[in-house]
């Protein structure tokens, strides 16, 4: 039976599992967004992904914008914990190279993003404190004095999402598939070796 998207939902839907329902939700639009994009994702088709009524998008995250910065603000606090200062910067560059792998959809979320142009401004802060991580390491000395930190850290973000955003090139230059699990291993493995030959810690 198709759920009627059209009505407000009721209180009995409001209190049932609202935990796993946001979950429903955050998922599915994940998958959504990472298909189309920002302004092509119709709150319809995550409600439809989700099997929710579309109205919980509203109830729960304000709709459309607040569900993408949702899914933003914990993409960032993941990516924040895995930048640690307390971690070399080899391993996290290879733990953010399995992320994208093991999480395609916010992958593709993040090139649409960038490519289009059309999503809602929620990354300034969290660049910023990347940035702030990378002075960090380079007073330490894991960074060349002579490296501009916001430029070396655009780099390595293109760098370990390459797999994704280069899938076609990745293929043809190596004859493997970029969407493996195996792939993603070498491929983490090699751009660690090369943070690590650039800190001079290899």
């Amino acid at each position: 039976m198709a759920v009627d998207q059209r009505r407000s939902p009721s209180s009995s839907e409001r209190k049932r599992d609202p935990e796993r329902t946001r979950a429903l939700l955050l998922e599915a639009a994940a998958a959504e967004f990472g298909a189309k994009g920002y302004a092509a994702t119709r709150t319809t088709d995550i409600a439809a992904r989700a099997g929710v009524n579309k109205q919980l998008i509203s109830y729960y995250f304000g709709g459309k914008e607040g569900l993408y910065k949702e899914l933003a603000t914990a993409w960032h606090t993941e990516g924040t914990t895995m930048a640690s200062t307390e971690q070399p910067l080899a391993e996290v560059i290879k733990a953010f190279v399995m992320t994208t792998a093991h999480n395609r959809d916010q992958g593709r979320l993040w090139a649409w993003a960038n490519l289009s142009g059309d999503t809602p401004t929620v990354d300034a802060e969290f660049l910023r404190g990347q940035v702030e991580f990378f002075r960090t390491r380079q007073k330490s000395g894991e960074i060349p004095a002579d490296l501009d930190p916001s430029l070396l850290l655009l780099v390595l973000m293109a760098a370990a999402a390459a797999p994704l955003t280069l899938e076609q090139t990745a293929r043809q230059l190596t004859g493997e598939d970029p969407a493996t699990p195996e792939f993603a291993e070498k491929y983490a493995d090699q751009l660690a070796l090369l943070v690590r030959h650039l800190s001079g810690r290899s």
